[in-house]
């Protein structure tokens, strides 16, 4: 089984792109987010790979990391109705990062914003995924627990006011839940929600 290719890259497709190795052209399909970060045509690559094996087929899948590579294996393996082609849709969309965050604060919306992610499939996502996201989360780690205390509607009154007004403001809840985080940090956990929007607000404006 590949687990890695490192080459050059030989040609970059819509859906996939081409690794030479010694002389091989390696396919990789691809997210639309990894094939805007190879760069050009002729420059040294580096994919992590995850290898389907059919009856009729190989085929391989390209990530950038190998944390969007997990997001790819969770997505195909705990949610009815998430293949490969949905879970690459989902992937070009979101980041890790944003993925894991879109599920703790359970935005549907942002999850159904993926190309042929209908509402139900995304509410799918947002359901079976949420006790897996903290550990995916990559460089949201710090504010995901925050983030599920949102989205299960068991923040501490004085947060989920301070977010709730930021989000009013056209923040939307995942950068507003960010700079209250922020604001936590610097005033305590005793900060009533007025003192948590004011420095969110001075967050924001940095």
């Amino acid at each position: 089984m590949i687990g890695k290719l490192k080459g050059i890259l030989d040609e970059v497709g819509e859906d996939h792109c081409i690794i030479d190795i010694g002389g091989v052209g390696y396919v990789a399909h691809c997210s639309s987010r990894t094939l805007s970060s190879l760069g050009s045509v002729g420059s040294p690559v580096t994919l992590f790979i995850e290898t389907y094996v059919r009856e009729d087929m190989i085929r391989l899948y390209g990530f950038q990391s190998a944390l969007e590579r997990e997001w790819f294996r969770l997505l195909q393996n705990n949610v009815q109705g998430v293949g490969a082609k949905v879970a690459l849709a989902v992937l070009s969309t979101l980041t890790p990062a944003e993925l894991a965050n879109a599920i703790a604060l359970r935005d549907i919306a942002m999850v159904a914003r993926a190309p042929g992610v209908g509402r139900k499939v995304a509410e799918r996502i947002v359901t079976e995924l949420k006790s897996k996201a903290p550990a995916f989360a990559g460089e949201a780690t710090g504010t995901i627990g925050l983030k599920q205390e949102l989205g299960e509607g068991v923040a501490p009154a004085p947060v989920a006011d301070a977010v709730s007004a930021l989000a009013n403001l056209g923040y939307s809840r995942d950068v507003a839940a960010n700079a209250v985080a922020a604001a936590l940090k610097s005033a305590g956990e005793g900060a009533d929600a007025g003192t948590l929007i004011r420095l969110g607000l001075r967050e924001l404006a940095r």
